[in-house]
């Protein structure tokens, strides 16, 4: 594969103690290593079994523990049929749906946030025409330049934005809407992110295009005059004295792949994967005055140590955009890259379909470029092939090799030219946040970093549930280590095909550590879903492995994690084993193969719980069941809520890859009329539409809806 950016031209309680008896219960017969599999037979008709075999048979094999003590543990999975029937009597609660229809009209609790939280809100002295509450300037930032940010940190300077002013801080409203539920999974609180915000779409998106713009002189601003990647290349250039300028080299790249990427050094060509990788940024050239990172001075001082993140915004030939599209990608180059001073770069990665010689080819290239990407992201755009995936990774099967099953392959390519990331987003366009992408992400990296080894695996496979399981760093804590046991994950695991990069543990047990190992540890793996095992969880992609085999270990018995949705960040170093995995021929589905690859070689990896809500009014027992359903209460393994047939307990929720909320939610938000709420006409009698800071996915091609709009989001099955 071939990456190149082309730079246009210029353009005009607690856990009760019932529910720790019934998990201590759970893993009474897990606590022992040497443990046996037995298989029993089940029929078809059973909540958990696979898709109808190809054969016609009607029974599938299940494992069940078996202890030493011959005594079989028979683990209750409740059926399908149990959950649909509870969902069905929700549906009278007076709470069921209480996530819709919640304006500005209805806010509480305005003044309840903490100290440092108020730090991030000033007046406006500004008043907009549908709310009596007058709307506060957020700057969640760094206080740059500052006494306190001098003394560990080089200068900062202010970035221009499309219209050739300095870059502005949104607006946001203050509280949240009276009946707006708890979030059913995740914490704002844990996370340290501002509950009591509500997020309206025009002082939100008003500044990317919701709101008319205007240009430095004061006329109408025209968006296709903007240039997103120069932009960027300018505001990085003001502060290149924060970023390094030399970068480490891939160290764990296989040498006998015929494939070297290890550093930049100069060598013999073997073969086409090579003339790709020297080939990826040949058109990566800045405008002269702003020269390039890699030729920029400025790291001159033991000061300058940020970090830097790529934003990858996964896209494709063929997709329109809607206008709430480019109004989403503007706010994140803006407030993730102009507004940092290059703290981040964010690009439209975008998946070329067409069987097309753009690698060779210039004005293929262009052709494509121009046709498939709006003229404002073209300098931000980086084009790539599934094709060229196959000379990168030759072991790699073609089945591994489609895109469906290996979405990380072009991200990895794309770290091994552009080394000056420390790490990268891989990032869904059909995702939304509501809420502010600075704030969130820190929150999310800051939560990640502080989270301690110990126990971490354990309790990255569960959904934390505040209702149920109590307190995050305390009672969850530890119920999920009694739970554990013997069997609690402390470093990478002995295995005869993986040779693990990660850290060792500092002591030989976990018991012996204080919650000291891995604090203040980057995360190499930041995911917004629980990391799940798949074995026997029935989920649909569970048995993708390929490689991972000696004379003496099958790959079916590698150790593995999924993730959903695969939006997520991930570190340089784990993007480097990734990939040197990749060329010896070793791989897992997209879903696993950023938390198997994290768990095989010991490096840290973190599920960041963050606020999903339900559409109905479940409580923490309920949810607990149906969702850390489970061995020893894990969301994965047999009983797995992301098994075939089980999805669809995700229906409701506002975070998964089918579901109904995320659709009629920022429809509704937009201004926009879905089932029965939103639009004109509703807003002029009940109030503008805003939501706390929360992640929606999926939201395709979001636009005005027709009147009597409703949004469906229907599984495969």
């Amino acid at each position: 594969m071939i990456i190149r950016i082309r730079r246009p031209r210029a353009l005009g309680q607690p856990l009760v103690f019932v529910s720790i008896t019934l998990v201590i219960l759970a893993a009474a017969s897990f606590l022992l290593r040497s443990q046996q599999y037995k298989s029993i037979q089940l029929s078809e008709a059973t909540d958990f079994t696979k898709p109808p075999p190809l054969d016609g048979t009607t029974t599938t094999q299940v494992h069940v523990i078996h202890s030493d003590t011959e005594v079989d543990s028979l683990q209750e999975v409740p059926t399908q049929e149990e959950f649909e029937e509870e969902s069905r009597k929700l549906l009278d609660d007076p709470e069921e749906g209480a996530i819709y229809g919640n304006t500005l009209e209805t806010l509480i609790d305005k003044n309840k946030r903490t100290a440092q939280q108020n730090k991030f809100l000033t007046r406006s002295g500004s008043e907009v025409p549908y709310s009596i509450d007058e709307p506060y300037i957020f700057n969640p930032y760094p206080r740059y330049n500052s006494r306190a940010w001098k003394s560990s940190h080089s200068a900062y300077t202010p970035c221009l934005g499309p219209t050739g002013k300095e870059v502005e801080d949104i607006h946001v409203f203050k509280g949240h809407p009276s009946r707006f539920p708890e979030p059913g999974f995740g914490s704002y609180d844990l996370l340290g992110i501002d509950k009591n915000l509500c997020f309206e779409r025009r002082t939100r998106l008003g500044p990317y295009g919701v709101a008319p713009m205007e240009d430095k002189d004061g006329l109408p601003f025209d968006w296709e005059t903007a240039d997103w990647g120069e932009l960027q290349l300018q505001c990085l250039h003001k502060n290149k004295g924060r970023f390094a300028t030399e970068y480490p080299a891939n160290t764990f790249s296989d040498g006998d792949s015929g494939f070297h990427v290890a550093t930049e050094r100069k060598h013999k060509a073997d073969g086409p994967a090579d003339s790709i990788m020297k080939n990826m940024k040949r058109w990566w050239t800045p405008k002269k005055q702003y020269g390039s990172l890699t030729n920029m001075t400025g790291r001159t001082d033991k000061s300058a140590t940020e970090l830097r993140s790529a934003v990858l915004l996964r896209s494709y030939t063929g997709k329109k955009y809607t206008e709430n599209d480019k109004q989403v990608i503007r706010s994140m180059v803006t407030e993730l890259s102009l507004r940092t001073g290059g703290q981040y770069q964010v690009f439209l990665f975008v998946h070329v379909k067409e069987n097309r010689d753009i690698w060779s080819d210039d004005e293929a290239y262009e052709d494509i470029l121009d046709t498939a990407v709006p003229v404002e992201f073209r300098g931000m755009t980086v084009l790539w092939d599934e094709a060229s995936m196959k000379l990168v990774y030759p072991k790699l099967s073609k089945e591994a090799i489609q895109v469906h099953n290996a979405q990380f392959l072009s991200v990895q390519v794309f770290m091994q030219k552009f080394r000056e990331y420390d790490f990268v987003w891989n990032w869904e366009l059909d995702s939304r946040l509501t809420g502010h992408h600075y704030d969130f992400l820190t929150k999310l990296v800051d939560f990640s970093r502080k989270q301690p080894r110990k126990g971490l695996w354990e309790r990255n496979e569960r959904f934390y549930i505040p209702s149920y399981h109590g307190d995050y760093d305390t009672v969850f804590r530890k119920s999920v280590e009694q739970a554990a046991g013997q069997d609690s994950i402390w470093g990478a695991p002995h295995l005869p095909v993986v040779n693990p990069i990660g850290p060792k543990p500092p002591l030989p047990a976990p018991e012996l550590d204080r919650y000291e190992w891995g604090v203040g540890e980057e995360a190499d793996l930041i995911t917004l879903s629980p990391m799940f095992n798949p074995i026997d969880s029935n989920w649909v992609l569970r048995d993708q492995v390929w490689g991972y085999q000696s004379d003496a270990f099958p790959g079916k018995d590698l150790p593995r994690r999924a993730t959903i949705i695969t939006q997520v960040r991930l570190s340089r170093k784990l993007v480097d084993a990734m990939h040197a995995g990749n060329l010896r021929g070793n791989h897992v589905g997209s879903e696993m193969v950023a938390p198997t690859t994290a768990l095989v070689h010991g490096l840290k990896a973190v599920y960041a719980p963050m606020p999903v809500f339900f559409d109905r009014p479940w409580n923490g027992t309920q949810l607990a069941r149906w969702f850390n359903g489970g061995p020893r209460g894990q969301s994965g393994g047999l009983g797995s809520a992301m098994g075939w047939g089980r999805e669809g307990r995700f229906q409701g929720a506002t975070w998964y890859f089918r579901a109904v909320p995320p659709p009629r939610l920022y429809n509704n938000w937009m201004g926009y009329e879905d089932t029965g709420v939103g639009g004109t006409e509703w807003e002029r009698s009940h109030g503008r539409p805003c939501l706390p800071a929360m992640f929606l996915h999926p939201l395709k091609d979001v636009r005005p809806t027709p009147k009597g709009y409703t949004s469906e989001s229907r599984l495969p099955y």
